[in-house]
């Protein structure tokens, strides 16, 4: 492993730490003394796609590395989350015991992985592997997108205590106070006139 400071050929390894996929190693030049980090991958070979027009060249894990981050530029991802999408295709692609699979199984691995990671990557990704040619199939897909996304169900069964109107511009807190003081009135409402038709009928008899 050269030095990267003084590109001398030897080093000795300080320190040795498991990652994702592999293992990262802190070295020491023995000529110049300075400390830098490697890391180690393990790298599945041997393994062929076949393209669209029948071409056939060998799985590449760093092409596949960089379109995603293209896709993902400028987009809050978080640290790491790219080269662990790439991972998991790479694994689930190897994991088929072919020797050749089709660039189409390894797009969808991928685009079905980016619409949980971020929509906009998603879309960017989508539109280069899909070939959108023009702005209706853009459309297509956001439309798809949208009826994908999940719409956690709200609880109705009770009515609400104030209407719509008299709950906005008021805090939780607030809302909670008078929701309980307007419990309080049609309590206490309800055993006035309970009270009332007992002294009727007491009357009455």
């Amino acid at each position: 492993m050269k030095c990267p400071y003084c590109g001398f050929d030897d080093s000795k390894v300080t320190d040795s730490r498991a990652m994702e996929g592999g293992i990262r190693r802190r070295r020491e030049c023995l000529s110049c003394g300075q400390r830098f980090t490697t890391a180690e991958r393990v790298e599945l070979g041997g393994l062929m796609v076949v393209k669209k027009d029948g071409r056939r060249e060998e799985f590449s894990r760093d092409k596949l590395l960089l379109g995603v981050r293209k896709a993902c530029e400028k987009r809050p991802i978080p640290q790491g989350a790219v080269e662990t999408l790439v991972d998991d295709v790479e694994t689930q692609v190897h994991a088929q015991g072919k020797a050749e699979v089709p660039t189409s199984l390894v797009g969808e691995l991928i685009i079905d992985r980016l619409r949980d990671l971020d929509e906009v990557a998603y879309i960017r990704f989508a539109s280069v592997y899909r070939a959108f040619r023009d702005v209706d199939d853009l459309k297509e897909e956001l439309a798809v997108l949208e009826r994908n996304r999940s719409q956690p169900a709200v609880a109705t069964a009770q009515l609400p205590l104030l209407p719509a109107e008299a709950l906005e511009g008021l805090s939780p807190r607030r809302r909670r106070g008078r929701a309980r003081r307007s419990q309080g009135r049609a309590g206490k409402a309800t055993a006035a006139s309970g009270d009332g038709r007992g002294r009727d009928r007491g009357r009455a008899n």
